[in-house]
């Protein structure tokens, strides 16, 4: 297949990437600017840019964030209408903060958004990339959830205290941790790429999502470190402001919609997931 890949600099990107060339596929990987040209003739388009989320959430970083992700995809959306010959599919990530803080309610596709920022922006982010089907293409939006790979990304963050054994639980530890490990990750884009009944909203998480205490247990048994000091959540806010939300809050989210399609997951248990992408 002839994939486009925007954002593929990235920690998801870069592994998508190698994963498609390893099956023989012809990749084209871009970055947050691309020429038009790149999309026509295509397969499939699979857009990941957009501004971190993981930082403090100043004013000037929320504007960023919001913008490069719903005028960032109007205007892919506008070069897939311009592409000749268009691409098929549009695989446009997503997050599943779409569903707001939600307490211990299981969440599925299904759910309606939350009303807190980073829901609005997933809302108004999702809403340019389905406009591609007015032109007649597929589109999957991924709800991905956190992302276990200790290269980047929020488990590499993690790593230093519990190494150093004061990690432990963050802001009371009830709140939900809807976590995937990179390769399932992968695999579920591989799999909205190749499969034509994948269409809609996608939740990619792993099915059994735990509270932050069971998962900061799991890390700790993970690296053979006590997980015991909690984390007060006024100190992460103090150091994030805003964006201490992402860990203070949670969703209970569950992959109904892969599991329907029969994604079978490689990593579907926490503790074998934490050991596998610490091995990495």
């Amino acid at each position: 297949m002839k994939v486009t890949i925007t954002g593929a600099t990235g920690l998801i990107g870069a592994k998508l990437c190698g994963a498609l060339r390893k099956r023989g596929d012809d990749v084209t990987a871009v970055g947050r600017e691309w020429p038009p040209e790149v999309l026509a003739g295509r397969d499939a388009v699979v857009h990941l840019a957009g501004e971190r989320v993981d930082q403090r959430w100043s004013d000037e970083a929320k504007r960023a964030i919001a913008e490069s992700r719903e005028a960032g995809t109007r205007n892919l959306v506008e070069g897939l209408r311009a592409a000749d010959p268009r691409p098929a599919a549009l695989i446009s990530s997503s997050a599943v903060g779409y569903y707001g803080p939600r307490g211990d309610e299981t969440v599925d596709e299904a759910t309606p958004p939350g009303t807190d920022f980073l829901a609005g922006v997933c809302a108004a982010w999702e809403h340019q990339a389905q406009r591609a089907e007015e032109l007649g293409m597929r589109v999957v939006r991924v709800r991905t959830g956190v992302v276990l790979d200790a290269s980047g990304g929020a488990l590499a963050r993690m790593l230093t205290p519990f190494k150093l054994g004061v990690g432990g639980p963050i802001a009371g530890g009830d709140q939900y941790m809807p976590w995937i490990h990179a390769d399932d990750l992968v695999g579920i884009y591989l799999a909205a790429i190749d499969g034509a009944t994948w269409t809609g909203p996608v939740n990619a998480s792993a099915p059994v999502p735990v509270t932050n205490t069971a998962f900061s247990k799991a890390l700790g048994r993970a690296l053979h470190r006590p997980a015991v000091l909690p984390v007060p959540g006024f100190a992460l806010r103090l150091l994030y402001g805003d964006m201490a939300e992402i860990v203070t809050e949670g969703q209970r989210a569950v992959p109904r919609r892969p599991l329907d399609l029969g994604y079978a997951f490689e990593h579907p248990d926490l503790d074998e997931a934490l050991r596998d992408a610490l091995r990495d």
